[in-house]
């Protein structure tokens, strides 16, 4: 599997998503600058966390329109596999890619802490190699991580299964004492209806060693490895 890295300028998370994904076997991953315009030698896109264009106006407003996003736009559709992580979730959003928005912590307060997420759905390639109800603990680190969409969007979203992870405790229990920005239903985690595009605020690049805390993040990237083999078996069939 090849994974294209887009680097935005201030993503900050570019680095620590290559050196993840080049310690699983099978992935081989590379930058690409924002200012390319093709991304058609790729399988797998990511979206780093950081602060592109030093989250001036808001949080992804203008990486959203980065010669590269028509790229991955076009690839998205085509049904490519993208994954934003913490910006590049708020970047899907503003491009219209996920529904919803990212907006301030309700404590208005950075966070940067460890949290327990569960599977809500294994019905994604992202998720595929995990049992429903598993629990991943992931690191957060951001100030606009709380998911707000209208009504209408979140029934939508709970009635398509589209909520891939939500915010626990330690128990696997949904509660508000585990949300730690005020995410409406606790939501850490959402695909499109083709569910090629997962965005989510939790760090998988950042527990991909158990000497970082974690390694629950790699089941996303051998995931999305293994959905990958299925669907080449299949094609060639």
């Amino acid at each position: 599997m090849k994974v294209a890295v887009i680097q935005f300028p201030g993503s900050n998370c570019d680095q620590d998503c290559l050196a993840a994904l080049r310690g699983i076997d099978g992935i081989e991953a590379d930058y690409v600058w924002h200012k390319e315009t093709s991304l058609g030698g790729w399988d797998a896109i990511v979206l780093p966390g950081g602060f592109s264009y030093g989250d001036y106006l808001r949080c992804g407003a203008i990486a959203r329109f980065s010669p590269i996003m028509r790229a991955v736009m076009a690839e998205a559709r085509a049904g490519k596999l993208v994954i934003g992580i913490c910006n590049g979730f708020q970047i899907l959003c503003e491009a219209g890619l996920l529904p919803g928005a990212l907006v301030r912590n309700r404590s208005l307060h950075f966070v940067c802490d460890l949290v327990t997420t569960r599977v809500e759905t294994t019905d994604s390639p992202f998720l595929r190699g995990l049992s429903l109800g598993d629990l991943l603990r992931l690191p957060i680190a951001h100030g606009e991580g709380c998911y707000y969409a209208d009504g209408a969007t979140l029934r939508a979203l709970n009635e398509r299964k589209q909520v891939l992870l939500r915010y626990c405790d330690a128990n696997g229990r949904v509660v508000a004492a585990a949300n730690p920005n005020g995410s409406l239903e606790n939501i850490a985690g959402i695909c499109n209806r083709e569910r090629n595009v997962f965005g989510l605020m939790p760090h998988p690049d950042r527990a991909c060693e158990e000497r970082l805390g974690s390694s629950d993040g790699a089941k996303i990237f051998q995931s999305m490895l293994h959905s990958l083999g299925e669907n080449a078996a299949a094609a060639a069939a």
